[in-house]
């Protein structure tokens, strides 16, 4: 048999067989090849139908508002609602992308340390608390724990100590006023930057003789002003930082929340000149669906939408007017980030119904994170602030504010609606485990911003 395959004979032969293999491999890899397009053409052709079902509308941002445009107020009502038309904020990058690194603890400021990772350090010490709840005659009864019958006073000194090497730049009044002579400093948000703002004031307002200060009334923008510095610290009531019809700052408990998510110019024509503004937003969107009207429509015509979506619009609007009229050379920028809430003691506490009443101590577990801080938000508002890169700088409080479930003031504050005896009885049922006492946590971040500037 082996001589009938030798190699004069198995020329032909084989070489045919060669060819044959050939053209079958040639025909499978063409019939793949035919295989492969059309699976792509027709996930192509799948692509482009979604793609074009969800096709996505971009309004640009603060536009000159016509002159016939309604300004929301608390009197402002949507004559009807329609299902959203998946419109979004679009606005051009001024930055060419040169954002701030990949970790949302970095701030605009390039920094070895991380100051926002660390432990609470309880300091009896005779410079903690960095100022006192009865000094400050401009307290709010929200916040002044201590004179509405908090008797444990261990949550006033608690001191934030970053892990080390690092360390907080050390609290300095004069300092900071130096910093501040010929300036406008603005905090820019809701209740919980108004606590922060208090926080300042009361402890900036200890070295300025009582009469070289004053204190506008309370409003939209009410203004501490310090004389002898030439200097203003200031609070703006913009919780949702785009127009609303919760702008009031005194009456805006709504049933309908109503947003022009395309402008800030209302709140911006306030902000604008200040020197050193610190924004925050947060808690307004956590409150279940928002009403929206675009500026280009018609008076009474929104739609809805849910409250983490109006919050990225705002935020996209707000991001576009910083982008266009901040120099970081002339003007700081900060933004706060999330503040906590400590409404279910079972996160710390498994098998517990409670909330932050009655709490006298620090969360210890450096990995603890309750489900009063939405990750999926912190997640956009990262996206939003890299793409303004050096023009604003990040304050990180929500970590180092989650250990503090002792912090806020529960029942210790004045309330403004009437309590009944049932809920009289049950004080977690009333308790305020959102804000913070003062002095207490807000102080920290305070410090936290005092490190930066």
């Amino acid at each position: 048999m082996s001589q009938r395959w030798s190699k004069k004979k198995s020329r032909l032969p084989l070489a045919g067989l060669l060819f044959m293999l050939a053209l079958s491999v040639t025909f499978m890899v063409l019939y793949n090849e035919r295989s492969i397009q059309q699976i792509h053409h027709n996930t192509n052709r799948e692509q482009d139908l979604r793609e074009t079902s969800t096709f996505t509308s971009f309004v640009h941002p603060n536009l000159p508002p016509r002159n016939n445009l309604e300004v929301l107020d608390r009197f402002s009502r949507c004559n009807s609602t329609n299902e959203y038309s998946g419109k979004k904020i679009g606005w051009v990058d001024h930055t060419n992308g040169q954002g701030q690194g990949s970790d949302f603890v970095a701030t605009a400021k390039e920094e070895k340390c991380d100051v926002f990772s660390g432990k609470w350090v309880f300091d009896n010490s005779s410079s903690y608390p960095l100022h006192k709840e009865s000094d400050c005659p401009y307290m709010s009864d929200q916040l002044a724990c201590q004179k509405h019958g908090r008797t444990d006073l261990e949550y006033q000194h608690w001191r934030w100590q970053p892990h080390p090497p690092c360390n907080l730049k050390q609290w300095n009044v004069t300092e900071i006023w130096e910093m501040l002579r010929g300036k406008r400093l603005m905090f820019v948000g809701d209740s919980l930057n108004r606590g922060q703002w208090i926080s300042m004031v009361c402890l900036l307002q200890s070295v300025i003789p009582r009469d070289k200060q004053s204190m506008s009334p309370n409003a939209h923008l009410t203004i501490f002003r310090a004389e002898d510095y030439n200097a203003t610290v200031e609070f703006l009531w913009a919780p949702l930082l785009v127009e609303s019809n919760s702008d009031d700052p005194v009456n805006h408990r709504l049933d309908e929340r109503i947003i022009r998510p395309d402008s800030v110019l209302k709140h911006a024509s306030k902000w604008q000149h200040a020197d050193i503004l610190i924004f925050n937003t947060y808690l307004w969107w956590r409150q279940g669906p928002v009403k929206i009207q675009w500026s280009s429509e018609e008076k009474g015509s929104c739609e809805e939408v849910k409250g983490a979506e109006g919050m990225e619009m705002a935020m996209n609007a707000w991001a576009h007017w910083i982008s266009n009229n901040v120099d970081p050379n002339t003007k700081r920028v900060f933004f706060v980030t999330m503040s906590p809430t400590h409404q279910w003691s079972r996160e710390w506490n498994p098998g517990s119904e409670g909330n932050c009443y009655g709490e006298k101590t620090p969360i210890e577990e450096e990995s603890y994170w309750g489900s009063g801080s939405d990750i999926p938000t912190m997640r956009m508002v990262e996206r939003v602030l890299k793409r303004l890169g050096p023009k604003v700088s990040v304050i990180n409080i929500t970590q180092l504010s989650e250990y503090r479930k002792d912090g806020h003031p529960s029942v210790y504050r004045k309330f403004w609606e009437p309590l009944n005896d049932d809920r009289l009885k049950n004080p977690a049922s009333y308790s305020d485990c959102i804000h913070w006492c003062v002095p207490g946590v807000p102080d920290v971040w305070n410090q936290l911003l005092f490190h930066f500037l």
